[in-house]
């Protein structure tokens, strides 16, 4: 096994939108999505992940959300997903609770600019619940900030996850790393 970060290569990927490709070096790449699932990424090999996003366009305020996969299907029952939120922007900080959803919140692209998302998920293929840590940063004027953790209270092996906006479509890189501990 390696020690360190390793990127975690999807076995295939699913979208809607204009398209969307592995690259060479493992990351994917994707072009006006309303979704993009990575297919393949969670093995046994690891227990835990790191993910970094980069959306470059995408509409106006809006969240940049997650379901986790399994055998190319996602896991949306209702209730499964829970978040505890911090929102940052510019001299106000709010938070919050989500409950009863049906994805998981990774971060938000805010005032059409760009966001960076990283993120880590912990024992996606384990049979256990999942967590998930995300921090995001957009570019606008006064550099927002959210910072995330969820679980999904399953005790379910998943081998992938979708990532979407919650309107409209993106367009971005998403990399997957899995990570020695």
């Amino acid at each position: 096994m390696t020690n360190g970060l390793v990127v975690m290569t999807p076995s295939s990927v699913a979208y809607s939108g204009t398209s969307a490709s592995i690259n060479a070096d493992g990351s994917v790449t994707f072009s006006a999505c309303s979704s993009l699932s990575l297919n393949g990424v969670f093995t046994s090999d690891y227990d835990n992940y790191m993910i970094g996003i980069r959306v470059t366009s995408s509409l106006s305020s809006t969240d940049i959300n997650c379901r986790l996969r399994a055998s190319g299907s996602d896991a949306s029952a209702s209730n499964d997903y829970v978040a505890q939120y911090l929102v940052a922007d510019s001299t106000s900080v709010s938070a919050g609770r989500i409950t009863a959803f049906t994805y998981g919140w990774l971060g938000q692209s805010y005032a059409t600019q760009r966001v960076g998302i990283s993120g880590y998920i912990f024992g996606p293929y384990l049979t256990q619940p999942t967590a998930v840590r995300s921090i995001g940063a957009s570019d606008n004027s006064s550099a927002r900030l959210v910072d995330i953790a969820w679980t999904h209270d399953l005790s379910t092996s998943y081998d992938g996850l979708t990532v979407f906006p919650s309107t409209g479509n993106f367009t971005g890189l998403l990399t997957v790393f899995g990570f020695n501990q």
